[in-house]
């Protein structure tokens, strides 16, 4: 235990400070964006303010669910508020369809009935955009493999970027051209991302708020390298889940050969299990021929 407090300081005030600036940046930068897109008359621009409110909620959701999880344990809650970081990540997943099926519902009206946008006023406001949003990712690129919600907050930034470059083109395109129905095709365009973007992020979400074995571990591959420790006769009744978007579980029967020091052989198991991203585990151990009274459907 000792080992995981001794690196959290650092990494919390860098993430932290990542957090609040990605939240500022993004803040300061819808509001520009929505009043720029009522001025102008712009779809594209207001879709993609919409969408980047979203990730303004969902920054500030995985900010306090970051601090959340942080909280001790109590006996009322024994593994903390860890879990609150997987509820955070399919909320956020939530939000983004939300607004995903908004943007694509006024899309489609402005389909029927193109508007007259001023082209260059677009351009320039997405190229802020680009600039903000990929600012923002960069901030969570280190760590977006180690966390779900950093992963989340890391996709919608980079995503926002992609879709501020084709609000950015649509923008140009709109002004030699004049082809206003540029302007909700890009709407379409920002909605189909986003969706995306964020249906991996669903998906693992009701993944682990379900308790499945989290993405990236395979547990039979697991049972079979742990039945290759040694003092290790069989392994069964494995359970592998997330206590949160970082730390995994396990618990599993650990039937020993005779001669099998039980101590060892699960200290050995618990450093084996690093390997694979589960710092928590829980080994109850049977003696060879031992009956297993366990019932599973």
């Amino acid at each position: 235990m000792a080992h995981t407090h001794t690196h959290a300081t650092p990494q919390s005030q860098a993430l932290n400070r990542a957090f609040i600036i990605g939240i500022v940046l993004n803040a300061v930068f819808v509001l520009v964006e929505f009043g720029a897109g009522f001025w102008f008359h712009s779809l594209a621009l207001i879709s993609d303010a919409g969408h980047n409110l979203t990730d303004v909620v969902s920054l500030a959701l995985a900010l306090f669910a970051y601090r959340l999880a942080r909280v001790k344990p109590n006996p009322s809650y024994t593994y903390g508020y860890k879990k609150s970081t997987i509820l955070v990540s399919l909320v956020n997943a939530l939000i983004l369809l939300v607004a995903v099926f908004g943007i694509l519902f006024e899309s489609f009206e402005k389909l029927q009935h193109p508007a007259p946008v001023d082209g260059g006023a677009i351009a320039w406001v997405a190229g802020i955009g680009v600039i903000i949003n990929g600012v923002t990712a960069m901030l969570f690129i280190r760590e977006k493999e180690k966390d779900l919600n950093i992963k989340g907050a890391y996709l919608h930034m980079a995503a926002d970027a992609l879709v501020s470059v084709g609000v950015l083109a649509s923008g140009i395109v709109i002004g030699f051209t004049g082809w206003y129905i540029i302007d909700p095709l890009i709407g379409v365009l920002v909605g189909v991302v986003i969706l995306l973007s964020s249906w991996g992020l669903l998906h693992d979400s009701i993944r682990l708020i379900l308790d499945g074995v989290p993405a990236g571990i395979d547990s039979d591959s697991i049972a079979t390298d742990l039945r290759k420790v040694p003092g290790v006769a069989d392994i069964h009744h494995i359970h592998i889940w997330a206590i949160s978007t970082t730390e995994n579980a396990l618990t599993a029967h650990v039937v020993l050969h005779a001669e099998a020091s039980a101590h060892q052989v699960k200290q050995l198991i618990r450093e084996h299990l690093t390997l694979f991203g589960i710092t928590h585990a829980t080994l109850e151990v049977e003696e060879e021929g031992e009956t297993c009274n366990v019932i599973e459907d």
